[in-house]
């Protein structure tokens, strides 16, 4: 999410999009869905776990990014700078289409939102806000379009009524926008585990953008707030106010991370700017760097290798060895993890070492010179 001649990284943004990637990869790869621990599944609908925590933080790590990344860009005059946001998120949402597509490419029932394709709309309106309010300057901008997202949304979900249903209504099959999703893209080209909405459909991408919009704010107050440690005072400081108001919010508007609620959207990002918060602290205050590494090298490649891992695990799925035919995937959890512990400890060690086999080979690509970019 760097635009080219951006200014110097900082160790502990990429960390904690490291981070964030490393869950994304370690919940999504189980070697068993039927045995899982607590903290690595989703909510079954309001509230939250840890998991749920996952995509919001990149989103506002995403969001945080954009100041550091365009901001010296803009200050150098900034030419074409909007078209190359533009291009890269073009090529992020074909990229999780394409996801979506393979192997086979059933166009009739292609999935048409997705992770990487609301990564690319969240990043498209959060970075055009930014180029076109002039960088920095626009803050409070780019602050009342997030205010004005988180309420308008709640409005919407809670006001109107879908066709048939009564307003408010915030169930899975009654809620405002999974009626939306199913009259955008159709039936059959949302999520099929639901088949009534999709968790990154159109309206909850509103307060997704929010989301990263609150992380743009973040990174306007690392460029801008001078010495470090008013740096870490700051995103703690904001942490704490917009987790509290979430956490308040969610009182009588629902935590629910299908539905992207507001509440959800200010507690996600008011524990992201916390956990930012001690990561700036220790790494670039305090200089302690060594231990953020492996996170690093997820964090710089961070979207590369959630395609590429997600990728393999579809092919995992689809090759099928042995007389029975059985998927390489369930052969690989069944002879190499299953005999040796319980079935929730095999399968988290499947998903551990699916990980680390991707560390490795990010690793490898690095040291022989290959930069996988965006």
């Amino acid at each position: 999410m760097r635009a080219p001649g951006a200014g110097p990284r900082l160790v502990s943004v990429d960390a904690l999009r490291g981070l964030t990637v490393a869950a994304m990869v370690l919940v999504n790869n189980p070697g068993s869905w039927s045995a899982i621990y607590w903290p690595l599944r989703h909510a079954e609908w309001d509230g939250f776990t840890p998991t749920d925590m996952i995509f919001p933080f990149f989103l506002f790590i995403v969001g945080v990014s954009i100041p550091l990344a365009l901001g010296p860009r803009l200050e150098q005059g900034g030419g074409g700078l909007a078209g190359r946001v533009v291009r890269r998120s073009l090529v992020i949402f074909v990229l999780g289409l394409l996801l979506h597509a393979l192997p086979f490419f059933h166009l009739g029932t292609l999935r048409i939102p997705g992770v990487l394709q609301r990564i690319a709309v969240c990043y498209l309106l959060a970075a055009l806000l930014f180029v076109l309010t002039d960088g920095g300057k626009g803050w409070r901008v780019h602050a009342l379009v997030a205010g004005g997202l988180l309420v308008g949304y709640w409005l919407l979900v809670t006001r109107v009524a879908a066709p048939g249903q009564m307003a408010g209504d915030l169930s899975p099959d009654g809620n405002l926008a999974g009626y939306v999703d199913r009259v955008v893209f159709g039936p059959r080209h949302i999520w099929q585990v639901a088949k009534t909405y999709d968790p990154e459909g159109v309206l909850s991408t509103l307060p997704a953008t929010a989301t990263t919009l609150l992380g743009v704010l973040a990174g306007h107050w690392i460029r801008q707030a001078g010495p470090a440690t008013r740096v870490v005072t700051g995103l703690a400081v904001g942490g704490a106010v917009a987790g509290g108001l979430g956490w308040l919010w969610g009182l009588s508007f629902p935590i629910n991370k299908s539905l992207w609620t507001s509440s959800y959207a200010l507690l996600t990002s008011g524990l992201a700017s916390l956990v930012l918060a001690g990561f700036y602290w220790v790494i670039e205050v305090r200089g302690v760097r060594r231990w953020a590494g492996p996170l690093v090298l997820f964090g710089v490649t961070a979207l590369p290798l959630f395609f590429l891992s997600s990728a393999m695990a579809r092919l995992l799925l689809l090759i099928r060895v042995g007389p029975d035919h059985t998927r390489l995937h369930a052969w690989l959890f069944t002879h190499l993890f299953a005999p040796w512990v319980e079935p929730v400890n095999a399968s988290l060690a499947y998903a551990v070492a699916y990980l680390l086999l991707w560390w490795a080979l990010m690793w490898v690509l690095q040291r022989s010179g290959v930069r996988l970019r965006v």
